[in-house]
Parts: structure tokens; C-alpha cells; sequence
């Protein structure tokens, strides 16, 4: 079973991711962070295998995170969120920090689950 960090300033989207990657028992949710500062920490504490981030948040957005969390070189797939659609340079940035994919917000279950097990 994969452990999974989800990442969201939104309690409505942590929540939803939750339940979405939870329904299959393939993975297992371990922790939440509302913040990429969060993030860190908790994968630092944690160890998951995946972790669900969202790219725009207070405090530090999930690209930052991102380049931290790659810098730490401890082998977790991350897999951003955005509401900013599936093009641009956001979305080209963080596939070239290291993210596996990005999902576009609203999302479908299926869509998550699938970006998931290819991470």
C-alpha cells in the first residue's frame, strides 16, 4: 500500500482527495498539510511514497515546495493539483522540478486514482 501526503490549503479538497485516493485501499492517506512549509516537514517526518499537492497556497505555494522537496532527494513522487488548467508555464515548470503529472482542478476520481498509480 503507497502512503500518500495530501497537500491543500482548501479542507473541501484535502477532503475529497482523501476519500478519493482512500476508496480503493491501493493507498493509504497518512497525514494532511495545508501549506508547502507543512509539506515539507511532514515528508521529512513521514516518509511517503506520494505526495498530492496543490500549486497555489499561502504561507509557500507547492512549486516551492516542490524544489525543496526534490532537493531532499528521499525518492517520494509528487503529483501537483491546480485550478490553472493542464497548459502553461506553471503547469511546465513543475513537471520540469520533478513532478510525475499535474491534475487539473475540478477533478474526477478515476483521474486522480490513475495519475496516482503511474507516479
Amino acid at each position: 500500500m503507497k502512503r500518500v501526503l495530501i497537500v491543500d490549503d482548501s479542507i473541501s479538497v484535502a477532503r475529497q482527495l482523501e476519500k478519493m485516493v482512500s476508496s480503493t485501499g491501493e493507498f493509504e492517506v497518512i497525514g494532511h498539510a495545508k501549506n508547502g512549509a507543512e509539506a515539507i516537514k511532514v515528508n521529512q517526518s513521514e516518509d511517503p511514497d506520494l505526495i498530492c499537492m496543490d500549486m497555489n497556497m499561502p504561507v509557500m505555494d507547492g512549486l516551492t515546495a516542490l524544489r525543496n522537496i526534490v532537493a531532499m532527494d528521499r525518492n517520494v513522487k509528487v503529483v501537483m493539483v491546480t485550478s490553472l488548467g493542464g497548459v502553461g508555464e506553471k503547469f511546465t515548470e513543475a513537471i520540469k522540478l520533478g513532478a510525475k503529472n499535474v491534475i487539473s482542478k475540478p477533478f474526477e476520481a478515476e483521474t486522480v486514482l490513475q495519475t496516482l498509480r503511474e507516479a
